[in-house]
């Protein structure tokens, strides 16, 4: 089981639809990965992202 309270996705940066976090990571300039509560998780301020 998992003890991350989210999970990453990638959105472009120009028109903010979500990209596979692959392609996020690829495209560094203008896509970002970030991170998405899971259900029932709201404020995960002090997780790290995937992205170093």
């Amino acid at each position: 089981m998992s003890s991350r309270k989210t999970f990453d996705v990638g959105r472009d940066s120009g028109s903010g639809k979500f990209v596979t976090v692959k392609e996020a990571e690829a495209r560094p300039n203008t896509t970002t990965v970030e991170r998405i509560p899971k259900s029932g998780y709201g404020d995960t301020k002090g997780e790290s992202s995937r992205r170093k």
